[in-house]
């Protein structure tokens, strides 16, 4: 077995009376592109706290989880190597503004979002959020 072992991240579908929320990249890969909140789990953090404390750190929105939209697992989703990201559906309260690695914080229509380039695999993860909620 190879000594090399992927490193786990979350994401969060952060809704706000039908919209999503993004932030726009401080930092590479991808800077200046909008992507989801989210970033890595901290040795001995559970995925849900990793979550939450992502989004507060880089939004300033707090934010309760409703479900576990996917995992997602593609070695070539992050041009930094091999990373997986647990992506959750939560529910989020209070303004946006950026934070962390985060430049800026903002709320779309879902609408808005179609045809938007957005960072990493975010665009496929949006549209199984899509399909998510037409099934509730």
């Amino acid at each position: 077995m190879s000594g090399k072992r992927p490193l786990v991240t979350v994401d969060a579908v952060v809704e706000q009376q039908d919209r999503i929320l993004l932030v726009r990249r401080g930092r590479e890969p991808f800077r200046g592109s909008w992507a989801l909140p989210g970033g890595f789990v901290e040795y001995g953090e559970r995925t849900e706290e990793a979550v939450a404390r992502e989004v507060m750190e880089e939004t300033g929105v707090a934010i309760e989880l409703e479900g576990l939209l996917g995992v997602y697992s593609n070695p070539h989703r992050d041009p930094r190597g091999h990373v997986i990201s647990i992506c959750y559906v939560a529910r989020g309260s209070g303004e946006p503004r950026g934070g962390s690695d985060a430049a800026e914080a903002r709320f779309f229509p879902l609408e808005a979002l179609e045809g938007m380039s957005l960072a990493f695999d975010h665009a496929g993860i949006i549209r199984d959020y899509k399909r998510y909620r037409d099934v509730l």
